[in-house]
């Protein structure tokens, strides 16, 4: 290239290209053997503490009372005397029966009982003629005998004549339909001019207790017996605090308990039947409604709570985490998860209290290499919606 230049610019210029490229050759040693910046990662600094499991079962509300309202006496509705839908109060009349009949029939056994009662007078005061007679030998013992026996019969015919009264007066009082207990009653199945007989298969309306109210849950009996074979304790204690999410995934404001546990295991399901009770002042848990409850398992002691984000798992299926020591050197630890709870993993074993995981930057960062450790802002506070 240089062959129509004269000689000496030709030494000259390849003296130059020398210079240059002696000049840029440790530059290029520089940048290709130095030693790069650690690599920034963000971690979290872990802490122990006593982790309550929960685990989310599915259920429905129940009322915490029913009474399914039927006639005890047939006869035609003349009036319905409450408010469908709306609250009312044990003993409160609901509807009235046509009580003309029933009325009748009370006036005929008041006179039945007059009448048992003047044939006792009557009985009674011929057996004391009779006893009297017989003290002065006028009379037979057989007479006294008779006499005294028609005095029972009579005396027993007025306790049939007043078991009649009763039962006439029980029926005229069941003439006014009330409610059995205080509760909200439902839709009427039955209109004023309708027939109603006694103990009908269709009941004339339900009255539903609301306040509290049963939430029925299934849990697995397979899971029952892991935790107490755990020795942390199964949350089917008295007063054992309960959340429940409703359908909406909102979580309900009031807390309730555990009321009883069914002592029987489903054949089919393999499932255990446990209800919860739950206060409803304003009557907004309604029975049928699909919820979901937060039920405490158990107590695991001095756990840790890892974000799921810094927990990922090896060729073998292991859960591992990538952790940054005090010489800020990445290690990698195998882990023992229990479950999950909320955003976190339930680290029994593997993880400590003080221990740095890396949350972010896990795919430049390998066991060994040196790293720069930038702890997580904590995550700002959730305004409060009105």
């Amino acid at each position: 290239m240089l062959k129509g230049f004269p000689r000496t610019l030709r030494r000259s210029l390849a003296a130059a290209g020398l210079l240059a490229a002696s000049a840029a050759l440790p530059a290029t040693a520089q940048q290709q053997g130095g030693t790069p910046p650690p690599q920034p990662v963000t971690v979290v600094t872990l802490q122990a503490s006593d982790v309550t499991l929960t685990s989310t079962l599915p259920g429905r509300v129940a009322a915490s009372g029913v009474a399914e309202v039927r006639p005890q006496v047939s006869g035609i509705i003349t009036e319905r005397l409450f408010e469908e839908g709306k609250p009312v109060d044990e003993g409160d009349a609901l509807y009235r029966i046509d009580a003309a009949s029933y009325e009748a029939a009370k006036a005929a056994a008041e006179a039945s009982l007059a009448q048992a009662r003047a044939q006792l007078s009557s009985a009674e005061r011929e057996e004391t003629r009779q006893a009297e007679l017989r003290q002065r030998n006028v009379t037979s013992q057989q007479n006294l005998d008779d006499a005294i026996a028609a005095r029972d019969v009579a005396a027993a015919a007025v306790k049939v004549a007043e078991a009649n009264l009763l039962a006439a007066e029980i029926d005229l009082e069941r003439t006014t339909i009330r409610a059995p207990l205080t509760g909200v009653a439902g839709l009427s199945a039955a209109t004023q001019g309708a027939l109603v007989t006694s103990g009908q298969a269709t009941a004339l309306t339900t009255i539903r207790q609301l306040d509290p109210v049963y939430v029925d849950v299934t849990q697995s009996a397979a899971e029952i017996l892991r935790w107490r074979r755990s020795g942390q304790g199964v949350a089917e204690e008295e007063n054992q605090l309960v959340q429940l999410r409703l359908a909406d995934g909102e979580i309900y404001e009031h807390t309730g308990h555990l009321a009883a546990a069914e002592p029987h295991v489903n054949e089919q399901t393999g499932v255990v039947v446990l209800r919860l009770e739950f206060p409803n002042p304003e009557q907004f848990l309604l029975p049928g409604m699909y919820i979901q409850v937060e039920l405490p398992q158990g107590v695991v002691t001095g756990a840790i709570l890892a974000p799921q984000e810094g927990v990922t798992r090896d060729r073998r299926g292991r859960p591992i985490a990538l952790v940054v020591n005090a010489q800020n050197v990445v290690e990698t630890r195998e882990l023992t998860v229990q479950r999950d709870q909320g955003p976190n993993w339930v680290v029994t074993e593997g993880l400590s209290a003080g221990d740095r995981i890396i949350v972010a930057g896990l795919q430049k960062v390998s066991s060994g290499m040196t790293v720069t450790p930038q702890e997580r802002p904590a995550a700002p506070a959730q305004p409060v919606s009105e």
